[in-house]
């Protein structure tokens, strides 16, 4: 390795004690800092690009020139892209990982992400990578690991693409205390959600837009389950509270349940039914949830359209902050990647290393039952006589609070065994604890009237 194990070894003297890292003026002022690149794909290519294009403009704002060190993929020869120098193609990811000074991790996924990561690390490299579901998994140990061997670890570019959200959580509002994050971190979602709000069209067919141009996967399951703005909300959660929360640790909602109807009823009261991400940090302990949820029209996030994303952070001195723009593509995610390769170069050239990610807390996890809201609730029903009676007692008998009832007048399909048409009534309840709410709903729907499964939306 010659020249990156003498760097290596002098990033991590004193290993264990990042105070101790390499003084300033320990390294060759004028060798290239080399980036090894674990993935060729679309956020890939395009931070090779910008690496190359803007290669001597970053050599300015750094102090040293980067100089991309290997490309690792699964098919090189495949790789077509001008601006990637055909020799650097490997397809051995354990090479590239540790013959570099910054090792970019975008080859998605656990395994062999979490090895390759760790063994960067170990090998004296710090590590930027855009790998959700890896942080959310093994978010603390990775952290741990990057401090125990006095190299960095960035990850911007895993939450909310090129929004600068992750260092200002990290860094930028080190010294206040945060009790929440509400977010939209999932442009997929939010695409479909508005093209379901604005162009009135069925969830189905919103699916089949977003995924022809390009905002949804072939598999959209990730993303309409909720589960990737699940990830970003375990990122968040950790970073924000300083104590490990999980994938595990976050209830998950997707937005495959939201219909038509759901959208309408909302546009009438005038809100807007968004995927939020939610995060805080409360009287029961931390609390981390993925749910569509109605929003005000007024509401900053009510006005995040198309696939952008937005954060809504709350700190105790900074008070509210509004973080958006841009939360996947290509050119986007690795603007982000770029600018944590960029930060940890400066840290390279001047022979220290960033601060570290603190996880002094073991904040208790807020049970279901502390989570309290306004909820909608939609039920599909044969109209008969003493239906409304029959609902209301169930709710008054669990001890939560109708706010309204509106039954739609717009009938829907036939159902089997029943002459009449189906009609959908909602509820609208305050404020109630979940776990009630959702053994209330059970109830509900035990009875012969009820068709189908209801859907549960909560009123921001």
């Amino acid at each position: 390795m010659g020249q990156v194990e003498d760097s290596a070894r002098q990033r991590t003297q004193g290993k264990g004690d990042r105070a101790q890292a390499a003084p300033k003026g320990t390294r060759d002022g004028s060798a290239p800092i080399r980036v090894g690149l674990l993935g060729a794909g679309t956020v890939g290519s395009q931070v090779a690009r910008l690496l190359v294009e803007q290669g001597d403009e970053l050599a300015q704002r750094v102090g040293r020139p980067l100089e991309i060190a290997g490309v690792a993929c699964r098919h090189p020869r495949k790789v077509s892209q001008p601006w990637i120098d055909h020799s650097l193609l490997i397809d051995d990811t354990a090479h590239v990982a540790t013959h570099a000074d910054i090792v970019v991790e975008l080859i998605g996924g656990i395994e062999p992400a979490r090895t390759l990561v760790l063994q960067a690390l170990r090998s004296g490299a710090s590590v930027v990578t855009a790998n959700k579901a890896l942080l959310a998994k093994h978010g603390p140990e990775l952290y741990r690991a990057a401090e125990a061997n006095g190299v960095d670890l960035y990850f911007e570019a895993a939450v909310a693409g090129a929004i600068p959200l992750v260092r200002p959580l990290r860094e930028s509002l080190a010294g206040d205390t945060i009790t929440s994050v509400v977010g939209i971190l999932n442009g997929t979602t939010n695409y479909i959600l508005d093209e379901m709000t604005t162009k009135g069209l069925d969830f189905d067919v919103a699916l089949k837009d977003a995924q022809a141009k390009g905002y949804a996967e072939a598999d959209p399951t990730g993303d309409i389950e909720g589960e990737d703005a699940a990830n970003k909300a375990a990122i968040v959660a950790t970073l924000a509270f300083h104590t490990p929360v999980g994938i595990d640790d976050v209830a998950v909602e997707g937005i495959t349940k939201v219909t038509a109807d759901d959208i309408a009823a909302a546009t009438a009261e005038h809100k807007v039914v968004k995927l939020l991400s939610v995060v805080s940090n409360g009287e029961h302990g931390v609390s981390a949830r993925v749910y569509p949820a109605l929003i005000p029209e007024e509401h900053p996030l009510a006005s995040v359209h198309g696939s952008f994303n937005a954060a809504f952070v709350h700190a105790q001195a900074a008070d509210d902050l509004m973080f958006y723009g841009r939360g996947a593509g290509g050119a986007p995610t690795a603007s982000a990647v770029l600018g944590d390769i960029v930060t940890e170069a400066r840290h390279i050239a001047g022979g220290c290393v960033g601060p570290s990610i603190p996880l002094y807390g073991d904040l208790p996890k807020a049970p279901l039952d502390a989570s309290r809201a306004a909820f909608a609730v939609r039920f599909r029903i044969c109209d008969r006589p003493g239906i409304l009676a029959a609902i209301s007692k169930t709710f008054a008998d669990y001890g939560i609070s109708i706010n309204g009832i509106n039954q739609d007048l717009k009938p829907t399909p036939h159902n089997p065994g029943y002459s009449g048409e189906l009609q959908t009534l909602r509820v609208v309840t305050h404020m109630c604890d979940e776990t009630t709410l959702r053994r209330c709903v059970e109830e509900v729907c035990k009875l012969s009237f009820v068709v189908g499964d209801p859907s549960i939306l909560r009123v921001m």
